[in-house]
């Protein structure tokens, strides 16, 4: 038995004494029994689907309800086909990283952005480097400095346990 809800009651199980009728093609008939409305969709060889059960009086529609739900899934398909899920990708710095190396992982971190992904730099303090937070606060400000045309900064630089984490998001053109 299809679990009724009031969303998609169709034929017998609409309980409303009275409703608002369109026809498939989308002109209105007027507020009617719901005996007749049934009877109208027998004699038509569709199903009466109520579209709007909040309306007073309820409004309902004569449709194929195979080819109605087919629809809205096509519909749905669709919309989760162009949905973009945004994506965090890591980059991983260290506190003495040559110039050459910091824009190789600038390129790359361009490339996330471009591609819509959010991006998490982190730069790990080994044992006495710990010392030196504003080495790795420079080497930070450098990297988004590289990719700044690309990305904003979300998070500035934090030192979280050992490591010092920036989070930088895609620019949004406007």
């Amino acid at each position: 038995m299809r679990n009724i809800s009031r969303e998609n009651q169709i034929n017998e199980e609409i309980r409303d004494k009275e409703v608002r009728v369109i026809d498939s093609d989308g002109t209105q008939l007027g507020i009617m029994r719901t005996e007749d409305a049934l009877q109208m969709s027998i004699e038509k060889k569709l199903d009466l689907v109520n579209i709007a059960p909040m309306a007073n009086p309820p409004v309902c529609k004569f449709l194929d309800y195979g080819k109605y739900r087919y629809e809205l899934q096509k519909k749905e398909k669709e919309a989760r086909k162009k949905q973009k899920t945004v994506q965090l990708k890591e980059i991983r710095l260290s506190t003495f990283i040559e110039e050459h190396d910091l824009l190789v992982k600038a390129n790359n971190g361009i490339k996330f952005l471009k591609e819509g992904d959010k991006v998490k730099v982190s730069l790990r303090f080994k044992g006495r480097e710990r010392d030196h937070v504003s080495v790795g606060q420079k080497v930070m400000e450098s990297f988004a400095d590289a990719i700044s045309e690309f990305g904003v900064m979300e998070k500035r630089p934090a030192l979280e346990g050992r490591s010092l984490i920036m989070i930088i998001t895609p620019k949004v053109d406007k």
